[in-house]
């Protein structure tokens, strides 16, 4: 039985009004909690989800986070994009005041199982081929977190014998209290959000959280190929490990062309390599881990085996746009960090034309200069970390500069060849000239299709 929160009666702030914020400002209000909520930015910003929230009984401070906010407040939550040093929840926890993230709240909620899947890399393609599996199987599936719905949205409609599916991210890790998954995947650990976490070891103890509450009933899985994974392997749960390279003696691994999970020396057959219609060696990696947790869910080999079979990725990831006289164009927009960047570049042989940059997370851009030299014609800078990447790399890989999408795309069609491909895989968050890294991907999408109708609609040239 999950704790639940009492609301009624309980004066509740909520920290950040994006998409997560609105949702715990309204759930709380539903419950019969007096809400305050408060964002930095200002009315005219927020005009549609104030007029939403106050209709709700929500009061609403907006244009900053003034200190007395914190009186005679019960709870916190915080929205993932607030980062957790920010003063008002440091004088909150100071006080004594529970600061939670919305996935503490829902999960207290939530009937069913829980799997929890958080990593630097692969997140959002695990998490949605997790949910695809249990849902090929017959098992009434929800799937949400950082993944896009708020895990709120589920209270209402989740039973005993549903899943939920729940991408997490460190900064919704950093906040939570009893927060306890059924199944916690930890698929690949490498710096990431230096800039929030300010070092390697913080950023990894947050994914760390993700373990913190489970009991020894709970499942983990890790994957074995990674030493910065196994190195952190948490104790007292059932561990399961997935691996791509070596046989596992417990979880899932490739034998002969086939994915084979075995425990407690019993083998089961839940899939074929070739079946995979994922690019890159990492995608397979995914796969290892979602086949795992959904089988530990509950689904069946062979619908385990048709789900791989029939899932189509997810946007934004090596998601292949369109081909213009001979050459591919494909978007991996969700690449926002150096290992994600790597990992695309590597699943294709060459010759690309990667565009690279946008907002700087603190991680150097030197790893990239060998697969670069190995598979690219040239990178293309655009961002506000254009600068420190070129100065990353020297002269050891041909570069332009481009400023903007926009621009990089047009340099891209001038340079490539019928063979090439062109890949926007930015190492980079977006928030320099974009609200997300799904706006950006949608624009790099038009823009190239834009360019493809341009082609098409050339008149053929005449044979005399």
């Amino acid at each position: 039985m999950r704790p639940g929160y009492d609301f009624q009666g309980k004066r509740v702030l909520v920290v950040g009004l994006a998409r997560t914020g609105e949702a715990v400002s309204l759930f709380a209000a539903g419950y019969g909690a007096t809400v305050t909520a408060t964002d930095e930015k200002d009315e005219s910003e927020l005009a549609a989800t104030a007029k939403k929230l106050r209709n709700a009984g929500v009061k609403l401070k907006l244009g900053g986070h003034p200190a007395d906010l914190l009186v005679e407040k019960d709870l916190i939550v915080a929205s993932p994009g607030v980062p957790s040093n920010l003063p008002l929840l440091v004088n909150a926890r100071k006080a004594g005041i529970a600061v939670w993230s919305e996935v503490e709240l829902a999960w207290r909620f939530l009937r069913g199982k829980l799997v929890a899947i958080t990593g630097s890399n692969g997140k959002t393609t695990t998490t949605a081929l997790t949910a695809h599996l249990l849902q090929t199987a017959g098992v009434e599936t929800f799937v949400g977190g950082n993944i896009g719905t708020p895990l709120l949205a589920f209270v209402e409609s989740s039973t005993d014998s549903s899943v939920t599916v729940a991408e997490v991210s460190s900064f919704q890790l950093e906040n939570i209290e009893a927060f306890r998954p059924d199944i916690g995947v930890l698929l690949n650990l490498s710096p990431d959000h230096l800039d929030r976490h300010g070092s390697f070891e913080e950023y990894a103890a947050a994914k760390m959280r993700l373990f913190s509450n489970q009991l020894d009933r709970d499942c983990v899985v890790l994957n074995a190929d990674d030493p910065a994974v196994t190195k952190r392997m948490p104790s007292g749960q059932q561990v399961f490990w997935f691996s791509r390279q070596k046989r596992v003696a417990t979880g899932t691994f490739l034998c002969d062309g086939q994915i084979v999970f075995r425990r407690e020396g019993d083998e089961v057959v839940l899939a074929k390599r070739h079946d995979i219609p994922l690019r890159g060696e990492h995608n397979v990696e995914n796969v290892l881990a979602a086949c795992t947790a959904a089988y530990l869910a509950g689904a069946d080999p062979v619908a385990i085996a048709n789900g791989v079979k029939t899932f189509r990725g997810v946007e934004h990831r090596l998601e292949f746009v369109a081909e213009i006289n001979g050459v591919e164009f494909f978007n991996d927009s969700k690449a926002t960090n150096v290992d994600a960047a790597l990992k695309a570049i590597e699943a294709f042989p060459g010759p690309l034309i990667v565009i690279l940059g946008g907002k700087d997370k603190g991680s150097p851009y030197t790893p990239l200069i060998e697969p670069l030299k190995q598979h690219a014609r040239t990178a293309i800078l655009i961002g506000a970390a254009a600068g420190k990447i070129a100065a990353d790399f020297g002269d050891a890989v041909p570069y332009v500069h481009a400023e903007t999408l926009d621009r990089a795309v047009q340099l891209a069609i001038s340079a490539a060849q019928p063979g090439d491909t062109v890949l926007l895989a930015p190492a980079c968050s977006s928030f320099d000239q974009f609200e997300n890294y799904e706006q950006r991907g949608h624009v790099f999408k038009q823009l190239v299709r834009g360019a493809e109708e341009r082609f098409s609609s050339r008149a053929p040239l005449r044979r005399v």
